[in-house]
Order: C-alpha cells, then structure tokens, then sequence
C-alpha cells in the first residue's frame, strides 16, 4: 500500500512557499498555479506547487515585467 499525498489548504502552501496567501489567490488568477477548486474552496498538492515553482512558475522580471 502506498502513501497518497494529503491536500492542503491555501495557507499551508502559503508557508510552504514562504509567502503571502494573497499572493497564492493572484497567481491562481494569473499564472496558472497548480490549485484545484473543491466546492468554494482551493486545495493544492505541495509536490505540483514544487513542480510549478521549478519550472518558473511565477517568476517575472521586476524591472520590465516579462519573463525570462
């Protein structure tokens, strides 16, 4: 029998990324970010929100605002 990963809320994958929840709601809005939508609320696998992050995910260019 394998171990599933358990969902986790939009605050643990706040903390897990080291940033605000707020920030987790905009890039689920504008930059794809891996949650999946369970009634009114979000839950995320940490291990795509690891994924998503490795592959650039919400990465931007500050000065100009475009990716890199």
């Amino acid at each position: 029998m394998s171990i599933e990963e358990r969902w986790v809320d939009i605050e643990e994958g706040a903390a897990h990324l080291g940033v605000n929840r707020d920030s987790v709601y905009r890039w689920i809005e504008t930059k794809g970010f891996p949650a999946h939508r369970v009634g009114r609320l979000f839950r995320l696998k940490l291990s795509e929100v690891d994924e998503w992050v490795k592959q650039g995910g919400g990465w931007e260019n500050k000065k100009n605002g475009t990716k890199e």
